[in-house]
């Protein structure tokens, strides 16, 4: 019987490893977290500073090009911080969402390029995506961009407003906006951890989580196809903690709204690309149920939620593929000794989820 079939969330809301973790592991999972957050700002900044040069150079700007493009945003759609935090926020999350998301989305439909397939994470699963589920899942999803999405912006907004923000017309500097991201990251992973661990127990479960489970291999616009509380309260509350901590402007908002997009519609693609961070981890959740639940890895290593994939190929895989060679070519499964579900071969012990 099939993990989607049998599991009904986690009984019990503790930790499932007793032993400390080891110094080592520790100190790995904290180098890729340190990796992570340090070569996203070093793209971010080489990509600022050449698109700013590049920009400037077309254009004949001077000055700061990006304040200049801030106050014709103003200029275009006025200066009303409502506006601009709830509808403003809306938009580019829906642009980019569906931007990305439907580029995925064509691959899944067409299995075109098929070079692609050979970096997909589970062979042989949606090729090609079953469209009945593919309607279901974009009505899901637009409902909780509009539906839900507005009113927790429109919150958001009185929220920031009681805690005192940055309402001013000129943008943060370039340095202070690496610094808030940093603090984004680090809020959203203890956010989504522990929310996200809350509904697998077995109370929410069945009731919420279960439908964006429904996906055993996701796809990548499968990120925010959930319960519209669970959306509420596990996908844009944690991404809303570190604006809310640091009072960030709204240009700042909108730039960690775009990354964190970004961040979990790779995690959802079923790819793993080159060059991208690695969705191996959150790709195994989807196959196991009980494991990996953070986005960073450092949290699970802690609770001990992360065990069952530390003992397959897969996290072997786990890393930033710098060549074009698929992952799964580069650490190959041994056929003899693995055994295969749902197209990926895992090497763990038995277990308890699949009967």
């Amino acid at each position: 019987m099939a993990d989607s079939d049998t599991y009904q969330g986690d009984q019990d809301m503790v930790q499932r490893r007793p032993a400390s973790p080891a110094p080592a592991d520790l100190w790995s999972t904290l180098k890729k977290a340190l990796f992570i957050i340090g070569s996203t700002t070093i793209v971010f900044v080489a990509l600022r500073n050449s698109l700013t040069y590049h920009l400037q150079h077309f254009w004949g700007a001077s000055g700061d090009f990006w304040q200049h493009q801030w106050d014709k945003i103003l200029s275009t759609f006025g200066d009303d911080p409502f506006t601009l935090m709830v509808y403003g926020t809306t938009i580019v999350s829906y642009v980019i969402y569906w931007l990305v998301g439907l580029i995925y989305t064509a691959m899944d439909v067409t299995g075109r390029p098929a070079t692609l397939r050979r970096y997909k994470i589970q062979p042989g699963t949606n090729e090609p995506v079953d469209i009945g589920k593919l309607v279901k899942c974009i009505l899901w999803v637009n409902f909780n961009q509009i539906f839900v999405g507005i009113p927790f912006s429109m919150l958001c907004f009185y929220l920031l407003r009681l805690r005192g923000w940055n309402e001013s017309s000129q943008l943060p500097t370039f340095h202070w906006v690496i610094f808030e991201l940093i603090i984004c990251i680090l809020m959203e992973e203890i956010g989504f951890y522990y929310s996200h661990r809350l509904f697998h127990h077995r109370m929410l479960y069945k009731h919420f989580h279960k439908m964006h489970h429904e996906w055993q291999s996701p796809i990548s616009i499968t990120a925010i196809y959930a319960h519209p509380l669970e959306h509420a309260l596990s996908n844009m509350m944690p991404a809303f903690l570190g604006p809310l901590l640091m009072g960030s402007h709204v240009a700042t908002i909108w730039l960690w709204v775009s990354l964190a997009l970004l961040s979990t519609l790779n995690a959802h693609s079923g790819y793993h690309l080159p060059f991208f961070p690695s969705p191996e981890a959150h790709d195994f959740h989807h196959l196991k149920f009980n494991q990996c639940y953070g986005v960073l890895g450092v949290l699970d290593l802690l609770h001990g939620t992360d065990d069952k994939f530390r003992a397959t190929k897969c996290f072997s895989r786990h890393l930033m593929m710098l060549s074009l060679v698929p992952p799964r070519e580069a650490y190959p499964d041994q056929l003899t000794k693995g055994k295969v579900i749902c197209g990926k071969q895992c090497y763990d012990q038995p277990s308890e989820d699949v009967q």
